[in-house]
């Protein structure tokens, strides 16, 4: 039988219009690369995040994250077709993770 309950509190998934978009997932996956946080207890995940993009490029960051968040994708194949190691997809898919809880912390706050 399947599994239908969604495995992400990501509005793809839940259909609650209160749930982060995966689009505000990834605005905060840019953000967060772009401008890593360095006091903050979660800052590895910003300066991983910040590398990875630089590596790979925005795209490919955004594929793996929808693939996760709203394909269920295991985190290490999210990245098959990518050119990307799949250890990587696991970093994505750790920040992500953390980054959509941290969104939907501040919606119920």
């Amino acid at each position: 039988m399947p599994d239908t309950e969604a495995n992400y509190g990501v509005r793809e998934q839940t259909g609650n219009p209160e749930h982060a978009s995966v689009d505000d997932v990834v605005g905060l996956v840019i953000q967060r690369a772009q401008n890593p946080r360095t006091e903050h207890e979660d800052a590895h995940f910003d300066t991983a995040i910040a590398a990875l993009v630089d590596r790979y490029g925005t795209e490919s960051v955004r594929t793996v994250i929808h693939r996760i968040l709203v394909d269920n994708e295991p985190f290490r194949t999210a990245t098959n077709g990518l050119e990307m190691r799949n250890v990587d997809g696991v970093r994505i898919g750790t920040a992500a993770s953390w980054f959509l809880e941290e969104l939907n912390a501040q919606d119920d706050g």
